[in-house]
């Protein structure tokens, strides 16, 4: 599966442009509000699970970021958001990895997933994907997760997708994870249709 995974994104990003695909956003201001909600300092360390090409590694390293991880199974979209950066992106830590395999060598204050966890469908993925974010993330970190809300589309990027809410997100998680907010995104894609997301931010305990 991982091969296959693997090989499914790397062809969408190396036969799109950045501004085609469905998720692009020219600034992520939801996930930049509730990163903002958790009281952390640009001193802390995050890293951005499934972060590929996203543009929310440019606008933490212009708030002053500077311990950023992006995580992303297509070296192909890390490949253009390094080309895009230039030296700006020297200091960050480029992980090509599938999040349902990837070992963690470290934790993090802040865990960020916009619109990864939504297309793990099978139990196993999730709990691999659980696995991961609890030897990421120690008791007293943060995690902002972005998904398809419950009526958000059903499908994405030709993949099936599971929908949550705030609650079924929290009850996916367990009761280590605390939900301290939640808000729903109207996502317009380029091709000008609306997408219902919900962002939940939870506090390890």
């Amino acid at each position: 599966m991982t091969e296959s995974r693997q090989q499914h994104w790397q062809e969408v990003y190396s036969t799109k442009d950045e501004a085609e695909v469905s998720w692009f956003q020219d600034r992520p201001q939801t996930s930049l509000d509730l990163i903002a909600q958790t009281g952390l300092s640009p001193d802390a360390s995050l890293i951005d699970i499934g972060g590929g090409a996203s543009r929310l590694v440019d606008a933490l390293l212009d708030a002053g970021w500077r311990d950023i991880a992006v995580l992303d199974i297509a070296g192909a979209a890390l490949a253009r958001a390094q080309a895009r950066l230039g030296p700006r992106g020297a200091s960050v830590d480029w992980i090509v990895a599938d999040i349902t395999t990837w070992q963690p060598r470290r934790r993090y204050d802040l865990w960020h997933d916009r619109a990864v966890f939504h297309f793990l469908t099978t139990a196993a993925d999730r709990v691999a994907y659980k696995a991961a974010l609890r030897a990421a993330v120690a008791p007293g970190g943060h995690v902002v997760i972005g998904s398809f809300a419950p009526d958000g589309p059903e499908r994405c990027s030709g993949l099936p997708v599971q929908r949550y809410s705030p609650e079924s997100l929290q009850a996916e998680l367990g009761g280590d994870f605390l939900l301290q907010q939640a808000l729903q995104e109207d996502h317009q894609t380029p091709a000008g249709r609306v997408q219902h997301f919900q962002f939940s931010r939870f506090r390890r305990v």
